[in-house]
């Protein structure tokens, strides 16, 4: 006799079933067009249908239903579908699951005053950095990551400072499936170069992306750790390179990589041993 095997509390009965009988299609189609709506600031019916490879009938009448629970927004003076304050109060749940936003707000505030520039906080979702906090500079040039903005981790501070810290295999697997995209002259597109700079950040405490990723912006980040010393987010600040040029990337990155061990204090964390 088989036994049927033992389902999770919170599933249904089916939850074991594999099968594509249990993907909700229109709702799988609705999530591909939110997702597709959340890479762009503003977008046109007909461009969103072709990003997200579905007709504009299928898409309109998704859009219509997410709009009615505030997760879409369009505005009628440009014609364009933006995403809405629903999907902003779904998104602060998952925020509020973890402290470290909490525990940094104070830490990187005062990081912004210090330094004048804006500081930013990541964390890794899906091989890639996902940004969810920042406090920007009153300057008129800054970065700006708005929350949920993700990047390829090769090609940023808080993405190099959490492969340098990550288990060896990991970060391999993450720079195999990922690969190394070109961005800028500066990006490292190479496996061996790239791996040498991590043993560098992790010795050092603190990454550097030398406009790596954008021309004219640098980034300098360190990496916050959880009570068993293990990499859990990113905390950064970025610029236009004139106002953070490389002769001051050694002192600009001891001041990171002291707020980010203030930050793992703060969470009961600790650094792991070199």
């Amino acid at each position: 006799m088989v036994e049927n095997p033992k389902r999770t509390r919170g599933r249904p009965r089916s939850f074991n079933d594999q099968t594509e009988n249990t993907i909700v299609r229109s709702l799988d189609r609705g999530m591909v067009i939110l997702s597709s709506l959340a890479e762009s600031d503003g977008i046109s019916l007909s461009a969103l249908a072709e990003r997200s490879a579905q007709s504009s009938a299928t898409v309109y009448r998704a859009l219509t239903t997410l709009q009615a629970h505030e997760i879409v927004e369009f505005e009628e003076h440009t014609q364009l579908w933006f995403i809405g304050a629903g999907a902003f109060r779904i998104g602060s749940v998952f925020l509020n699951r973890t402290n470290i936003l909490q525990r940094s707000r104070p830490v990187m505030q005062k990081l912004m005053r210090s330094t004048g520039e804006t500081a930013n906080l990541g964390i890794e979702r899906d091989d890639r950095v996902m940004f969810i906090s920042q406090v920007e500079t009153s300057q008129t040039i800054r970065a700006f990551f708005p929350p949920g903005t993700s990047n390829p981790m090769h090609a940023s501070g808080i993405g190099k400072s959490l492969l340098a810290n990550f288990p060896a295999s990991r970060t391999s697997a993450i720079i195999g499936e990922q690969g190394l995209e070109r961005f800028t002259d500066n990006t490292i597109t190479d496996p061996d170069q790239l791996m040498s700079e991590l043993t560098t950040i992790k010795r050092k405490g603190f990454a550097v992306d030398d406009e790596e990723r954008t021309v004219g912006m640098r980034c300098i980040a360190a990496a916050i750790f959880d009570a068993y010393g293990e990499p859990v987010a990113g905390l950064s600040i970025s610029g236009p390179t004139f106002r953070m040029p490389r002769n001051s990337t050694e002192e600009i990155g001891m001041h990171v990589r002291n707020a980010a061990q203030e930050v793992t204090k703060a969470l009961g964390g600790k650094e792991p041993d070199l």
